[in-house]
């Protein structure tokens, strides 16, 4: 047992620890050179979130000088150093500011504004993110009392991810999102708190002398305050793990409906979207050539509730006649060769483009003038009067809740006829809730 226990010992290979604090104490300081590079490691972070590039990240997160001032704080208070805890929180606070507005300010400047799914992932830590940042501080701190410091420390930058979180906390700011800059502030703190926890644990386990004489109660405070504090952090975590794991088993059921009761009967899913911050949620679904009905829809809705998924939506889109299936009937006939094949799918799309009669500002004028409808179809058709006879007409369809009133609908046909003087234009109105589009 002894032997065992030999190999876990961390007095083995451990450095003097005048030598580990006094390296602890330079690290803390946030002035001139470590300043101009933790500024400049923000920028190379908010880049490689702006940009979605985890290379770039890392390449942040080696270079962020962010580590020191939450090392010296767990030292101090392992140490009972108070005059050193209060340097490490000032010099951490400096260090949180300027990564603050340097970030802000960047993505403040930067045309690119879409959120990406690195920024995305610093917004809603959880339980794992706590776990991450004790047993990262654990190493970190193990090392930096080892004689040997060895390549650990390179990985704990990288895995506790200090700077990301703080650059998306930026972000946040920088577009007026208060949900991101708060979850990753969020994330941040946990970082921050449960590293320095880890470095008090492993400096009281060390044995490292107190700096200051503090008596029974004094220290029992501290510990309850730490203790407090950690359930505060967990506590949340705890939640937003809990949801996370209810969203990935709602997203297993949905993928496993769609491939049983679609893909593996032979339906070509060509788009897909889910919806699930909606109340009810939504569910979205096109197909290459299957038309559905409304029996075999509501069918459909009901196979859901078997797999599972309650309080879902189900929207199909589908076109009013098949394009998409006439296309790939014609492209299969004219396979003789390539250059034929070309100019079919091209004389295809030109037919195609003839039909299709929604633009960007079309839908943009839409959405501002007539707010009441829920979604619209518009295309051309061929009108046939008599044997002899051929006209173009326009169809336009809304899906609202309720019926437009009179006047309403006569702004919608007058404001459609001025969009196309050369056309007839029939108006029609479907239910959202037969989901048919």
């Amino acid at each position: 047992m002894n032997r065992i226990l030999h190999f876990f010992n961390l007095h083995e290979g451990e450095d003097k620890k005048e030598t580990v604090l006094e390296d602890v104490i330079k690290n803390i300081s946030f002035r001139g050179a470590n300043a101009w590079i933790l500024a400049c490691a923000i920028v190379i972070a908010s880049v490689g979130l702006n940009v979605n590039s985890t290379a770039v990240i890392i390449g942040a997160m080696l270079i962020s000088p962010l580590m020191g001032p939450i090392v010296g704080a767990g030292f101090a208070l392992g140490t009972f150093d108070f005059p050193l805890l209060k340097k490490s929180m000032k010099n951490l606070l400096i260090a949180t500011v300027i990564s603050l507005v340097v970030s802000f300010v960047y993505f403040l400047l930067s045309p690119f504004k879409e959120a990406q799914s690195e920024l995305l992932a610093r917004t809603s830590p959880n339980i794992y993110d706590v776990l991450i940042a004790i047993f990262g501080g654990l190493v970190g701190v193990i090392t930096i009392t080892r004689v040997n410091k060895g390549n650990p420390i390179p990985g704990v930058a990288i895995a506790t991810a200090l700077m990301p979180p703080l650059c998306t906390a930026g972000y946040g700011l920088a577009i007026g999102n208060l949900s991101y800059f708060a979850g990753a502030l969020y994330l941040y703190i946990i970082n921050c708190v449960f590293i320095c926890i880890a470095t008090f644990a492993i400096v009281k386990y060390l044995r490292y002398p107190k700096t200051h004489y503090v008596d029974q109660r004094r220290e029992k405070r501290i510990t309850q305050s730490i203790t407090i504090i950690t359930l505060v952090l967990v506590v949340p975590s705890l939640y937003f793990a809990y949801n996370l794991l209810q969203d990935k088993k709602y997203s297993n059921k949905i993928k496993q409906f769609v491939q049983q009761e679609l893909t593996d009967k032979g339906y070509t899913v060509i788009y897909e979207r889910l919806l699930p911050n909606r109340s009810p949620k939504r569910l979205e679904l096109a197909f290459l050539d299957k038309k559905f009905s409304d029996h075999e829809i509501g069918t459909l809705e009901r196979n859901m509730a078997a797999f599972g998924v309650e309080n879902t939506e189900l929207i199909i889109r589908q076109d009013s006649f098949d394009l998409k299936s006439t296309i790939m009937n014609e492209i299969d006939k004219h396979s003789v060769a390539v250059n034929e094949k070309d100019l079919t799918i091209r004389a295809l799309n030109n037919r195609l483009s003839s039909y299709s009669l929604a633009n960007p500002e079309l839908d943009r004028d839409i959405k501002i003038i007539f707010p009441e409808l829920s979604f619209y179809s518009i295309g051309r058709q061929q009108q046939y009067a008599n044997r002899d006879s051929l006209t173009s007409h326009i169809a336009f369809i809304y899906f609202s809740e309720k019926q437009l009133v009179t006047n309403q609908e006569l702004k919608l046909s007058q404001w459609l006829n001025n969009h196309f003087p050369n056309d007839s234009v029939s108006i029609i109105r479907r239910a959202v809730q037969q989901n048919i589009n």
